[in-house]
């Protein structure tokens, strides 16, 4: 068992297997969410020690914020939860847009303050770059909310290399999310090492390449959702991903763990990766997810992975 980590160059601590939540009230993105689960998902997490909880405006739009509010104060222990969201989404003439404004993230705060229920977030993200505003004044808004106590850490998201340089040019970014996986291994260029070198905590999502890295798929497996669209699922080039991940049960068996657990375990060796935000629409995912950090790989193992999926 890992004990928590520190994010990067900031004062929080975590489990470095966090609760990614968009699962948790995100009705936009999950149709069929029942919010009772979606809050017993929450308070499992907080009960196991997995302390870092990542949400957004935008899972809902505003019910995930709610609900992780909600078990929050009913457990009135706030000191014991770090809780992430983010903003940049508006609605204007029912279509979705996005807005870094200082004076949009400053009301965008705000009203995350208000549905969490709390007096301090502590990491707020810009959630997609917009754009117009200039990065470094958008990041300038945020410093100041953190000066107020308002947030106590300052991340970004979805930034390309030149956006987090200029929102990084006065060293305020504390963290960075981001895609990364297996597949999709692009930010190792130059934003994993931009990240390590500025000491900036990169958080990566969909680490299982919406499950594709969980082992549990064959190529007979048939998808109804936004996956069937998704060329990594698609003919050759799913049967060829599904021979790279058949590869990692040798590992799996050896360490009594499931395949995810090692995918997992993989991302926490990388250079500026301190912890990760798997999702989890049910309580007994939570528990599983914590298995990961049993898993011990040896450099050899680090390697083998690396050169299975090497691009």
């Amino acid at each position: 068992m890992l004990d928590k980590k520190r994010l990067g160059k900031t004062d929080l601590t975590v489990n470095p297997v966090g609760l990614g939540a968009n699962a948790v009230g995100g009705h936009n993105i999950y149709p069929n969410l029942n919010e009772e689960t979606g809050k017993e998902v929450v308070r499992t997490a907080l009960e196991n020690g997995m302390n870092f909880i990542d949400t957004a405006y935008i899972y809902g739009p505003e019910r995930s914020e709610q609900l992780i509010g909600e078990v929050i104060k009913e457990r009135g222990d706030r000191q014991n939860a770090v809780i992430a969201t983010k903003g940049a989404h508006k609605f204007v003439d029912g279509k979705v847009v996005k807005d870094n404004s200082p004076a949009f993230l400053k009301a965008s705060v705000e009203g995350s303050l208000r549905r969490l229920q709390t007096d301090y977030i502590d990491l707020y993200y810009i959630h997609f770059p917009d754009d117009d505003t200039p990065k470094d004044e958008a990041v300038g808004a945020l410093k100041r909310l953190k000066d107020e106590g308002k947030i106590r850490a300052i991340g970004v998201s979805n930034f390309s290399i030149d956006q987090l340089r200029e929102a990084n040019k006065d060293g305020y970014v504390d963290v960075l999310q981001s895609e990364y996986n297996l597949f999709k291994r692009g930010v190792e260029r130059e934003i994993l090492p931009y990240c390590a070198e500025q000491s900036i905590s990169f958080v990566p999502y969909f680490p299982l390449a919406a499950g594709l890295l969980g082992g549990k798929y064959t190529k007979d497996t048939t998808f109804e959702d936004g996956r069937s669209r998704n060329p990594m699922f698609q003919g050759e080039a799913f049967e060829r991903n599904l021979e790279k991940v058949d590869r990692l049960w040798d590992i799996a068996y050896a360490k009594q763990a499931e395949v995810a657990h090692v995918v997992l375990a993989w991302y926490l060796t990388r250079d500026a990766i301190d912890a990760l935000i798997p999702g989890a629409k049910k309580p007994e995912q939570v528990t599983n997810n914590l298995k990961t950090l049993q898993v011990q790989l040896t450099p050899e193992e680090v390697d083998a992975i690396d050169r299975i999926f090497r691009p």
